[in-house]
């Protein structure tokens, strides 16, 4: 057992019957009161997520995971296919338990958290930022803009992102697979 002086980002938690991931949480010291806890949970099992408040001193059931670098082979319908390099053992996962799926590229290491009591894969941490290339975008109109202007983008993976207007088919871009957004050309 822990208190919410232990909370921290990717700390899993048993809650309401249930395993969640802190995604964000927020210490708050009001002038009147006393102090909390503002959380964001993610549940595990069917990745939907919501909002918690904890009081300060709060005792919270912390799940003991471990961490192991898989790579990424390839999806099949709501099924992802991921590879232990080190074991060479193979999981499946849905595509629910994923942040990003859809910018998961063939061959990319992710972290996979796995719950040491039931052995069960719990969550896929990917890289903080992708890169990809476009596989196809409009060509961009000189001139027509006031300020930042964007365009749809497809990249190699499927996942379709809103670029600058200078941005055009065979070029490399990074993404960030928190947000989906495009950050840079590279």
């Amino acid at each position: 057992m822990a208190n919410t002086s232990d909370i921290k980002n990717g700390l899993c938690i048993k809650y309401n019957h249930d395993i969640y991931k802190i995604i964000e949480f927020l210490h708050v010291k009001p002038g009147k009161g006393p102090a909390f806890v503002r959380t964001k949970l993610k549940s595990l099992t069917n990745g939907k997520v919501l909002d918690n408040t904890f009081s300060a001193g709060h005792k919270i059931d912390v799940v003991r995971v471990e961490t192991h670098t898989f790579q990424y082979l390839y999806a099949e319908g709501q099924d992802f296919h991921f590879m232990n390099t080190e074991t060479f053992e193979q999981i499946t996962l849905n595509r629910d338990v994923l942040d990003a799926p859809d910018l998961l590229k063939e061959g990319e290491n992710v972290m996979v958290q796995i719950n040491t009591e039931t052995d069960l894969p719990l969550s896929v941490d990917m890289a903080a930022s992708v890169i990809l290339e476009v596989t196809y975008t409009e060509p961009g109109v000189k001139g027509n803009t006031a300020t930042n202007a964007t365009k749809p983008a497809t990249v190699e993976t499927g996942a379709t992102v809103n670029v600058p207007l200078f941005i055009n088919e065979g070029d490399k871009i990074k993404i960030d697979t928190a947000t989906g957004k495009y950050m840079e050309r590279v």
